[in-house]
């Protein structure tokens, strides 16, 4: 099967989430070609099977925004024309669906008739995508899809109230490679972030208001005043000058580190002791999952999806948004006993395995087949 892949190719978890199965992908056989605007940061390595399409986007004097959308479609009907795509799956509605609407009408112009499956993340309908300027071109692009999917069932239900969507939206979890994240912490990389063996409690976001940056550092204070441990800021984002300014402020600088952008994730998680995750709404929560599949209980808000992949009190505990003293008395209690920490970190890892790769490919492959049958009938 020829898959063409579109998708953000930074390190938002659309970008990744797309990124992992187009790997998988190809790794089964299948020949996947990924289409955007720069070569996605985990499309790292070589594959026979796996292509990249980068959409060249002009600038002219005319424009103030150069015209991406168009460009983008361009690029679709160039990489299907040329590579014999028999599909489209496009990552993030905005403003890919649209896009991929214009490719599919430019192609049926040529005779050629292909199915788009649209994947719902996130902000992309929740936030982003409920804007006003964007809403009924969202709306209209997902509907013109051959088939939807989303990544938790929160975010299914949460599509349905805030648009009017006439198709059927199936739940694929997302998902991880449970074999790379199952890699033993490096010694003296934990030794230079703990050198007294403190407990190291990470986040990892881009670093936006929905992530609720400040909430993370709070909770670090009141757990940091009652055990010895270490903060792992991983990211960047507009977020981050008021972050370091609050850390500066609560005198905490000494035990917190902002590591920036990283990616060999699976080499961060093996050291760390806890995930926290406080934030405003979690589609899924994929920095979330990426942490119990390397053994870290996750204390996080009870928003959105995280529900769907944390149990409370087994591999982690979930508090309403804002109860930061909650948050960190939860911490506290996995992290000051060594048996329930143990325990924790048991449950943490089964869990994740539930939401492996092997499980949840297989479920994409079945929709593609379902999809070209559907239009080889037609």
């Amino acid at each position: 099967m020829n898959i063409g892949i579109v998708c953000y190719p930074t390190f938002g978890g659309s970008g990744v989430l797309a990124t992992e199965l187009g790997k998988a992908l190809a790794d089964k056989g299948h020949n996947v070609h990924f289409i955007t605007y720069q070569q996605p940061v985990r499309l790292t390595g070589f594959s026979a099977n796996i292509f990249y399409h980068e959409v060249r986007v002009p600038t002219y004097p005319l424009f103030d925004y150069p015209p991406y959308e168009a460009a983008l479609a361009s690029t679709m009907v160039d990489v299907v024309k040329n590579n014999n795509v028999d599909l489209l799956h496009v990552h993030y509605a905005i403003p890919h669906a649209a896009a991929a609407y214009m490719a599919k009408k430019i192609l049926l112009k040529e005779n050629k008739n292909i199915p788009v499956i649209t994947t719902l993340h996130g902000t992309d309908i929740t936030l982003v995508g409920r804007d006003k300027t964007y809403a009924p071109v969202v709306a209209f692009s997902i509907n013109q899809s051959d088939a939807i999917t989303a990544v938790s069932r929160n975010l299914k239900e949460e599509t349905y109230k805030i648009f009017d969507i006439e198709k059927e939206i199936e739940v694929i979890y997302n998902f991880v490679d449970i074999k790379r994240f199952a890699r033993k912490p490096i010694d003296a990389f934990k030794k230079v972030i703990a050198p007294n063996g403190e407990r190291i409690i990470l986040h990892a976001s881009n670093f936006r208001k929905i992530k609720r940056i400040p909430d993370v550092i709070r909770i670090f204070k009141i757990i940091n005043e009652s055990i010895p441990s270490k903060l792992l800021l991983v990211g960047d984002g507009p977020e981050r000058p008021m972050a370091e300014d609050l850390c500066r402020e609560l005198d905490l600088c000494d035990d917190m580190r902002f590591v920036g952008k990283q990616q060999d994730m699976e080499e961060i998680f093996a050291i760390a002791d806890l995930f926290l995750l406080p934030s405003e709404y979690e589609s899924f929560g994929l920095s979330a999952l990426e942490a119990m599949a390397g053994g870290s209980p996750v204390v996080a808000s009870n928003a959105g999806g995280l529900p769907e992949i944390i149990r409370q009190g087994e591999n982690g505990y979930m508090s309403a948004v804002g109860n930061l003293h909650q948050m960190a008395q939860y911490a506290l209690e996995i992290l000051k006993d060594e048996d329930i920490y143990q325990q924790f970190r048991v449950s943490a890892k089964k869990q994740a395995e539930r939401f492996d790769i092997h499980h949840i490919v297989p479920q994409y492959e079945k929709l593609y087949e379902k999809c070209l049958q559907a239009f080889s009938v037609v």
